[in-house]
């Protein structure tokens, strides 16, 4: 047997090298676990000394984001008023304007009362006038310049209760541009939307959160009223694509919508339809 510095030598057996630690590679990591806190910083604990904090600046930053926050509040506060009073200055000439406009409806309607006087003085009374004005009598009522009454259909239609969070709960123009196309095509003969009657120069639109029909905001909710067969237009309505629309509105987006029948509805003639241009027919 030989021996030599850290080996052994064993007859018939390859040489044997004592193992070493299982953690000798983990020196490193065992200082840190055996020691977590640096030196230094234990070091200065054992004698006692305080830690530096910088509490001059903590406290500058706390009063500064205090000041931010109270100038941010005079400032909201004192602009409330302004902003108030902004918006109901904005109320009273949209109701300023509203007014103007009824009025300028009156006295459009009281002048096509005079066109029809002159015109009816005008033609005679010949046998082509007399043709001539069972035409315009004939025409008037199915274009919208004169006011007509009979039986027919209402329907009722509101947001659904969840649209002041989800706008598509809303009716849109195009919502109400559907279901007026419908009952013209279920065989309606003359349409109102809260009152203001439909031709075919009608513009239902959007303005802001607002629907305008020929430029007349609306208020929600929406009287959709047409006069025909109220035997029939319920039935043939609901068959048309505007009937299927609004039965999925109201089936999926809890829309209101509500229909029947009336036996008499009035419904006034269209004030903004104004002749345009016209041309003498060839007898």
């Amino acid at each position: 047997m030989s021996a030599a510095r850290g080996t052994m030598t064993i007859p018939g057996r390859p040489d044997v090298t004592p193992a070493r630690p299982a953690d000798a590679s983990m020196d490193l990591l065992n200082q840190i676990i055996r020691e977590p806190l640096d030196p230094d910083y234990a070091l200065v604990a054992a004698r006692g000394e305080p830690r530096p904090t910088n509490r001059g600046a903590l406290v500058l930053v706390a009063v500064l984001i205090g000041v931010m926050f109270a100038v941010a509040t005079l400032q909201t506060t004192r602009s409330a008023p302004a902003l108030e009073s902004e918006r109901a200055e904005l109320i009273d000439r949209v109701q300023a304007g509203e007014q103007a406009q009824d009025q300028l409806r009156v006295r459009s309607a009281e002048l096509s009362t005079e066109i029809d006087r002159l015109r009816t003085s005008a033609l005679g009374d010949d046998d082509q006038a007399v043709a001539l004005r069972a035409q315009i009598e004939r025409l008037s009522p199915v274009v919208g310049t004169v006011a007509v009454t009979g039986p027919g259909m209402v329907i009722e239609v509101d947001d659904a209760p969840a649209a002041s969070t989800d706008a598509r709960d809303r009716v849109l123009d195009v919502d109400l541009q559907i279901l007026a196309n419908g009952l013209w095509q279920a065989g309606a003969e003359a349409v109102a939307i809260n009152g203001h009657r439909l031709s075919s120069l009608t513009a239902i639109r959007s303005a802001g959160d607002a629907i305008t029909v020929d430029f007349r905001s609306l208020t929600r909710p929406y009287r959709v009223e047409a006069i025909g067969d109220s035997r029939t237009l319920p039935a043939r309505f609901a068959g048309t694509a505007a009937g299927a629309w609004w039965h999925e509105l109201a089936a999926n987006r809890q829309m209101g919508y509500e229909t029947s029948t009336a036996r008499a509805l009035v419904l006034a003639a269209d004030p903004g339809l104004v002749l345009r241009h016209a041309r003498r027919t060839e007898p």
